[in-house]
């Protein structure tokens, strides 16, 4: 592990490849980090070891209040962790993968909230990033999601349980079809996730202290907030969604995919896959979407 220790301190991780085509850095959602993402292993393999083996060299890290990195103090007023404080954590996550890379620009994969952050990012710095590949991205919409407001909180962190990530993991699956996740890998993954906090087993239930700020980001961008414009983005770009996922809807991917500046670019949209797509059973089309891409990228 790399510890970047400028304040916040950031955990980097880094699995290369035996051929190197390129640097991907995954930039996690807005619940759990790398460890539990690109390079949780399900049955002895994991995303990484996909991209790996595609020749890509892979770079993880946790956003401060996640993981390995260092946790934001409490307060009851500002949501801690949100979109505007994080871009200065990834601009230091880039920074050192091209100081140890020859100074090439990277690739960013992005998650949900963090497809957001990579967006953005990869708008503002385009000589930094060569590719851009975001999976079930959060985007701007029109009119408020009111029940997603509600659920915001307001103070720096709230907490949460394993069985409120399970409800994710759940609530878009269609009655009468089966689960996308199996029982025995979410008792892992689940175990891990409580893991990430010392102090989950203080509370009851079992909790994971998670910073607000994304949250609140979210809500601002289903209330019509432009938190990054996309015509700034002008990268290869990838979208990919879920057929059964409502944080990223149809209608939310054909907006951003429009809005894109991108000449190249495309959406492709899984079946039987909801938000969390990369720890479902079709994960593995999920990989394989990914790695053409860059892969062509690559070219």
């Amino acid at each position: 592990m790399i510890k970047l220790m400028e304040a916040p301190m950031l955990a980097l991780q880094v699995r290369r490849a035996a051929e190197d085509l390129g640097d991907v850095v995954y930039v996690h959602g807005s619940t759990f980090g790398a460890g539990l993402s690109v390079f949780f292993a399900f049955d002895g393999r994991s995303w990484a070891d996909e991209l790996n083996a595609a020749g890509f060299n892979v770079w993880g890290f946790d956003f401060a209040g996640y993981g390995a990195s260092e946790r934001y103090a409490r307060h009851d007023s500002v949501p801690a962790g949100g979109l505007d404080d994080v871009q200065a954590q990834l601009r230091r996550v880039v920074c050192a993968v091209r100081e140890r890379n020859g100074g090439r620009p990277v690739m960013l994969l992005g998650h949900s909230w963090g497809g957001s952050v990579a967006a953005r990012y990869a708008g503002e710095h385009p000589q930094e990033v060569c590719a851009l590949a975001l999976f079930a991205p959060v985007v701007k919409r029109d009119t408020a999601s009111g029940a997603h407001a509600q659920a915001a909180a307001m103070a720096s962190h709230y907490p949460l349980t394993a069985w409120a990530q399970y409800r994710r993991f759940v609530e878009d699956v269609p009655r009468g079809h089966p689960q996308l996740l199996d029982e025995a890998h979410f008792q892992q993954w689940s175990a891990a996730f409580l893991a990430t906090d010392a102090e989950a087993a203080t509370r009851t239930p079992p909790a994971v202290l998670t910073p607000a700020g994304p949250q609140a980001d979210v809500r601002a961008l289903w209330s019509g907030q432009a938190l990054y414009d996309p015509a700034r983005i002008r990268m290869p770009t990838l979208l990919v969604r879920g057929k059964w996922d409502s944080v990223c809807s149809e209608a939310d991917a054909v907006n951003l995919l429009a809005a894109l500046g991108s000449g190249i670019k495309r959406c492709e949209t899984l079946p039987r896959a909801t938000h969390l797509m990369h720890l479902e059973s079709s994960r593995g089309l999920l990989y394989n979407a990914v790695n053409d891409f860059l892969l062509g990228s690559a070219a």
